[in-house]
């Protein structure tokens, strides 16, 4: 078990906090069987007249279920990027404390730590994508309260060695955030099951990748219960509404078909980057554990724009640090890829 005291990590005024309760959180076990006259709702039925359950039960016993970890241990929020805020809430004084980065990675774990005043320190990757030889003495030597790793990585595609993963959570006295939103399509296992064994650990998953739920905007986060609880307490109230809820639910009840259907974005991909070799503008297709590929081009501006005028969007992901010159490339349907194949052939002609 990890030595570090979650509570002493946080800030002082989350730890004084009474949060917020509903009358419904006293009533969880039988509240629709109780007249509700508690929060002011239109008492005509309609199918969203009431409030969502706050604490989401049902959703979270799901996932529980399909996780194998305890519903005491989920948190669930508006998209992922509502955690990364909220972490940054609990455990980071604005202007005093930081965080820890390793670009090029997703850009809403900077954005965040901006919007909450909290200083960045940034440890860049290696030309391989990966961390420095030397990575424990140097995240150890900023004093940071939390650090994000997203494994697989965005934009790279790559994942990182669980040892190194695993050592960094072991060394590191502050909170490791590993974000595992493309988990799914990775033959990497999930760290989930180290979440009994390391109190610094926090995992996010997501339903917007391999679940094909973007459009609901749900996030997951798997944690101690400590830091659930600190969760819950500055999270808003009915954060979760009733339709998402709902959907989650039925989505949860058919995860064969997603596991199906990422088989079929993987074999796509493995096609992809077979084609993608082809051509002689591309002069580097890095390997990929997720869902997308990031290659290296002559000059990604244009090649970003003649794709765009042949009504194709990729990502150009010039301006991050490490990736001069890159597209990052989702995998689509077949028919999509194959368009895509084709406007690249045109391109290479040119």
């Amino acid at each position: 078990m990890s030595k570090i005291n979650i509570k002493d990590l946080a800030r002082k005024v989350i730890n004084d906090l009474k949060p917020y309760k509903t009358a419904r959180d006293e009533y969880v076990e039988n509240g629709n069987k109780m007249i509700l006259l508690d929060a002011n709702e239109n008492p005509f039925q309609t199918e969203f007249n009431r409030y969502p359950d706050p604490n989401q039960i049902s959703l979270k016993n799901s996932i529980s279920k399909i996780k194998a970890i305890s519903n005491s241990k989920i948190f669930l929020s508006n998209g992922s990027n509502e955690v990364f805020s909220l972490l940054m809430q609990i455990f980071c004084e604005p202007g005093l404390d930081n965080i820890i980065i390793f670009p090029p990675t997703f850009g809403m774990y900077e954005i965040s730590a901006k919007i909450n005043g909290i200083n960045i320190n940034k440890i860049p990757l290696n030309s391989d994508f990966d961390f420095d030889t030397d990575i424990v003495n140097i995240i150890n030597s900023f004093n940071s309260k939390i650090m994000f790793i997203p494994s697989p990585n965005n934009p790279t595609g790559n994942c990182f060695s669980e040892s190194h993963v695993e050592m960094i959570i072991k060394k590191f006295n502050g909170l490791v955030v590993l974000d595992e939103a493309y988990v799914e399509f990775s033959e990497d296992k999930s760290f989930l099951p180290r979440i009994e064994k390391y109190k610094n650990l926090v995992i996010t998953q997501t339903f917007s990748k391999a679940q094909g739920m973007a459009g609901i905007r749900l996030g997951m986060t798997f944690a101690n219960e400590e830091i659930i609880e600190m969760l819950n307490k500055i999270r808003a109230p009915y954060n979760i509404n009733s339709l998402t809820q709902r959907t989650a639910l039925l989505k949860l009840k058919n995860q064969e078909e997603v596991k199906k259907e990422a088989k079929i974005i993987l074999r796509e991909k493995d096609r992809l980057i077979g084609h993608l070799k082809e051509f002689n503008f591309i002069q580097k297709v890095f390997p990929s554990d997720a869902n997308f590929i990031l290659i290296r081009v002559d000059n990604s501006s244009k090649r970003y724009n003649q794709l765009i005028k042949m009504n194709i969007v990729v990502r150009n992901t010039f301006n991050q640090f490490g990736c001069e010159n890159t597209l990052r490339i989702t995998v689509g349907l077949k028919s999509e890829n194959d368009k895509l194949i084709n406007a690249l052939k045109k391109i290479n002609e040119l």
